[in-house]
């Protein structure tokens, strides 16, 4: 940790924003109160001459993010996809960081194509195009291959990004660290392992063979999805560096009036995305976590084409149920369900009052649910309950950072494709369809047989693991008799025996 570097670099943050407007401009559309906006400009005015000035010609916001650099992109993505937060035109400026940013040039590209691959770029693909696309990380080529044809895209990484990055982090650990000495109370979100989570994220998509991969994987899992289609991977001409796909050609999915034009339903559309990220995030615990409009294009066939897999979010299988309870819970308006839910799974200490949560968690659902369709916000939802959470001393969960995000940059996708939609409507078949497949009788019979295939691989060495856990509790210690010993270690084996019995039994009796 360098204090002073990272001392400087945020405070050239905040110069940064003053001297380029995007401070009012953000704090506008964010409507921050009176004293943060005060309190912010107060504290960056006279740093202002530290800031990057940015390029003029950009709005000031897209200005101040794209000088500041990639981390801080990020950042603008994000806010890209919810114009519900930040309001359409700004939504629409920051939407450039998705995948219009300035290039490097096609020169230094195709040097690093060659070192990576090994042979020179015009042996491999031919007409080679300037950049159709530049992102924070990394920039597209359209090419064809030379012995094939075909038409691909080539991803290489930008010069220098991972030390760009890595400098951006370690301010962003200085912050943290710095917020939890001064704040006690802040602790329990566990800014330092936020970090450390955006940190894991950051460096998996900085080497495009983990890329390949997650794609790969994806791809498998999503095969049998109607209406959803994945570039195929071109192992032989990908490496850490650099990836080769096949080319995605569709109508972008910001842009509302080609999609018009092409003569694709929006509405079906927004619903549709929604529904495929739940299926992915519930059914499979695997999903594309940087869903936004940058990233997925409309097929002629109306199929919606998703690119770009250097952010993939994973959730366990016992997590994905809790988390489906939870939606589930506030779909149906049972609150007192979704209080239980977040004690059985830990996530708020056994000390608080369980009927008191259900109904702070009421008081959050019932506004929302009263609101008119275009108003019922899955951001609006975790603003509440985030403020609920606060209250009843419940720490952040950091395995969930990525799905909450995703889940808000998803609903802005489909809110801009349709400002109308119903979140919950569209999401309840999705989520009711998980709750039949993985919570009642099917589920416990998958999970007795999961049980029972353990214990069939453990069957040989059953009769030693029995003998040896009654050897070791028949051991005499200063306060029990070797009988008290031996008697534990009988019920103790017994019990065994008696589990893969009534498991077995339970499991035959369902099937």
């Amino acid at each position: 940790m360098r204090g002073p570097h990272n001392i400087l670099r945020l405070i050239r943050t905040g110069a940064t924003m003053e001297r380029t407007g995007a401070m009012r401009l953000i704090m506008d559309a964010l409507e921050a109160p009176p004293l943060v906006r005060g309190t912010m400009r107060f504290l960056a005015w006279p740093f202002q001459w530290l800031g990057y000035r940015g390029d003029v010609t950009l709005p000031p916001a897209v200005r101040a993010l794209q000088a500041l650099g990639p981390a801080y992109i990020k950042f603008g993505q994000i806010l890209s996809t919810r114009p519900d937060l930040v309001g359409s035109e700004l939504a629409t400026q920051l939407r450039v960081l998705q995948d219009k940013l300035p290039p490097f040039p096609v020169e230094v590209a195709k040097a690093a194509i060659g070192r990576e691959l090994g042979h020179p770029v015009d042996t491999i693909f031919d007409d080679f195009s300037p950049p159709v696309a530049a992102a924070s990380i990394a920039q597209v080529h359209k090419a064809g291959l030379r012995d094939t044809g075909e038409a691909v895209a080539v991803k290489v990484l930008r010069p220098g990004i991972e030390r760009a990055f890595r400098r951006d982090i370690d301010a962003f650990y200085f912050a943290a660290r710095t917020i939890e000495l001064l704040s006690p109370a802040s602790r329990r979100l566990r800014p330092t392992d936020v970090i450390a989570h955006f940190e894991g994220v950051v460096m998996g998509e900085l080497d495009l063979r983990l890329e390949a991969a997650s794609a790969s994987e994806f791809a498998a899992n999503t095969a049998n999805d109607a209406g959803f289609e994945l570039p195929q991977v071109n192992w032989l001409l990908s490496s850490r560096q650099v990836m080769t796909m096949g080319w995605a050609d569709g109508v972008p999915m910001g842009d509302n009036e080609a999609i018009d034009a092409a003569g694709h339903n929006r509405v079906e559309l927004a619903e549709r995305v929604l529904q495929l990220f739940l299926s992915h995030a519930l059914r499979d615990g695997y999903f594309h976590a940087d869903m936004h409009q940058g990233n997925l294009k409309v097929a002629a066939n109306g199929n919606i084409i998703a690119y770009d897999f250097g952010i993939m979010g994973y959730i366990d299988e016992y997590t994905r149920r809790v988390y489906a309870e939870i939606l589930y819970g506030f779909i149906q308006r049972n609150y007192r369900r979704v209080a239980e839910v977040h004690f059985e799974a830990g996530y708020v200490p056994k000390n608080q009052d369980v009927d008191e949560f259900a109904r702070a968690l009421r008081a959050v659902g019932e506004p929302i649910f009263g609101m008119d369709a275009s108003r019922i916000s899955m951001g609006n939802l975790l603003s509440y309950l985030f403020e609920v959470t606060e209250r009843f001393g419940m720490e952040t969960r950091t395995e969930l950072i990525l799905l909450q995000r995703t889940m808000v940059v998803v609903e802005g996708v489909a809110r801009s494709l349709d400002p109308e939609i119903n979140i919950w409507k569209v999401a309840k078949p999705v989520v009711e369809n998980y709750i039949r497949q993985s919570i009642g009788p099917k589920a416990a019979a998958r999970d007795l047989g999961k049980t029972l295939a353990v214990l069939a691989r453990y069957g040989p060495r059953l009769p030693r693991i029995v003998e040896d856990a009654l050897i070791r509790q028949s051991a005499p210690t200063p306060r029990e008799t070797r009988g008290t010993g031996l008697q534990k270690g009988f019920w103790l084996g017994a019990g065994i025996i008696a589990g893969i019995i009534i498991s077995t039994g339970v499991f035959l009796l369902v099937v």
